[in-house]
Parts: structure tokens; C-alpha cells; sequence
């Protein structure tokens, strides 16, 4: 069973003294590919350079909402630069946040429509941050119209309705640990409704961690958890789902198999 984890941040601090070791684990659970998304200067600096060192390993770069109040004319220099890397196969993690909002509202959602232009401009998909901000995150993306590039709402948490509405604009959709969550039932529901050509599988590691190891800090190895959590509520088999969302993965960051 190979299985790709397509959204982590082996690139956060967390991780950096140890990759090697973490990219052991994540392989003995089947996890053979990842893509380490970026979200500032220098998560951005560290996923590709994470690319270049591992060949397991994609990166993505962009500006994460909470971090778009530093959102520039040099930083958009830079973005644009490193948008151009070999190794980068997305732009994100863009979107907005208004549960923490750390950056003003109006800001968020002028840098989210921004990159959505840089992504079309360079063609590259887009991967998308959505708390507590599921009309705004809706209108921005329906606006731009995303269709000829790709999107993904990463670790979506939201109910049938909301699913099918991303859905409708072309959006895949990526699952984290929060589908093996007991009472996340809207999440369960969406996982059952969401057509298994979409779907991805995620960590968002060091965070979301999925049961068994909820309450631990997560790591890309642990996609496997969430992989099979997914399988139990689609009433199929853990490789079924492996196999659909590693392809998944492939063709939505346009990489070749090995």
C-alpha cells in the first residue's frame, strides 16, 4: 500500500533536526510521497530546499493567511521566483482564516485573490485554508474561476452542502486526521459523499494528529491513520482508498510515477 500525504510541514521546526528519521517512519506506514507546503518566507525557503534534498519529498509555496499582513511587493518578487523551482508543484497554502485572524479580513482576502492570479499566471493549482471563513473562501474562488488550474480545500471540515458548493467549482477535496475524529460528524458525512476521484489524504503534521495517536504530535507517517479511518466510513478497504488518493495526488500536482 503506497500512500501520499499531500499536504505537511516537515519544513516547520518541529521536524527540521530529524528528517530523515520521520521520512523512516512515514515509509514503514506506507507513506512514500509528500508534499511540504510553505506559508511564509521561510517555510517557503525550507519546503523547497526539503524538495531538493529528498526526492520523496514536493514542495509548495505561497502565503498563508495568517501571515498575509507581510504580504508585499518584495515578497510577491520572491513568490513569483521561487514559483518558477523545478520542485515546486503548487501555490499555497492560500486562503483565509478568520478564526485567529491575525491578519485584518479585508487583507486576507485581498492577498488570497492575488496569488489566485499568480497561480493561473504561472499555472500552477492552489491550495486553499478555510477556517471559519467558508462564504468569503467560496466567493473568491467561484470569482476567479480556478477550473483551468486546480484547487484543493486542504483538511476540509465542512458539512455535504458546503462540499458539494467546492465541488461545483472544480475543487478537489483532502481529508486530514479530523475524519478520524468521533464527533466530527458533518466531516464524516462529507467523506462519504465525496466522489473518490477528488479526494486526497493529508496530515497538516505536526498538527490535526488522527486516533490512535490524537493528543501526540502528528507526523506524515500517521496519513496512514486517516487512510484508513476514510475506508471505515466508506464501508471499503484501506488500499482502495491508498490507491485512489495517491493517484489523486500524482495527477493534481502533475508528477510523474516513478
Amino acid at each position: 500500500m503506497k500512500i501520499f500525504d499531500s499536504h505537511t510541514h516537515l519544513n516547520s521546526e518541529e521536524f527540521l533536526d530529524d528528517v530523515p528519521g520521520y521520512l523512516k517512519r512515514a515509509a514503514e506506514l506506507g507513506v512514500v510521497k509528500m508534499t511540504n507546503i510553505g506559508s511564509n518566507t521561510q517555510l517557503n525557503a525550507d519546503a523547497i530546499k526539503l524538495a531538493h534534498q529528498y526526492d520523496q519529498l514536493f514542495a509548495a509555496v505561497g502565503w498563508h493567511p495568517e501571515d498575509s499582513k507581510n504580504y508585499d511587493d518584495g515578497a510577491e518578487k520572491l513568490l513569483e521566483e521561487q514559483l518558477t523551482d523545478s520542485r515546486v508543484v503548487a501555490l499555497g497554502e492560500i486562503g483565509l482564516d478568520y478564526h485567529w485572524d491575525t491578519s485584518p479580513q479585508d487583507v486576507q482576502r485581498r492577498v488570497f485573490a492575488r496569488q489566485i492570479a499568480i497561480a493561473k499566471e504561472v499555472g500552477k493549482p492552489i491550495v486553499v485554508h478555510n477556517r471559519d471563513a467558508f462564504a468569503d473562501t467560496y466567493r473568491i474562488i467561484k470569482e476567479a474561476d480556478i477550473r483551468d488550474i486546480g484547487g484543493v480545500m486542504h483538511s476540509f471540515n465542512g458539512d455535504p452542502e458546503w462540499l458539494k458548493k467546492f465541488l461545483d467549482l472544480g475543487m478537489h477535496i483532502s481529508y486530514s486526521g479530523v475524519a478520524s475524529f468521533k464527533n466530527a460528524h458533518e466531516v464524516h458525512d462529507a467523506v462519504r459523499a465525496t466522489p473518490l476521484d477528488v479526494m486526497m489524504v493529508e496530515t497538516d503534521a505536526p498538527y490535526l494528529t488522527p486516533e490512535p495517536h490524537r493528543g501526540e504530535q502528528n507526523e506524515p507517517g500517521f496519513t496512514r491513520y486517516t487512510v484508513e479511518a476514510i475506508a471505515k466510513e466508506r464501508e471499503t478497504t484501506p488500499e482502495v482508498i491508498a490507491a485512489a488518493t495517491f493517484k489523486n495526488a500524482e495527477e493534481f500536482y502533475k508528477i510523474e510515477e516513478d
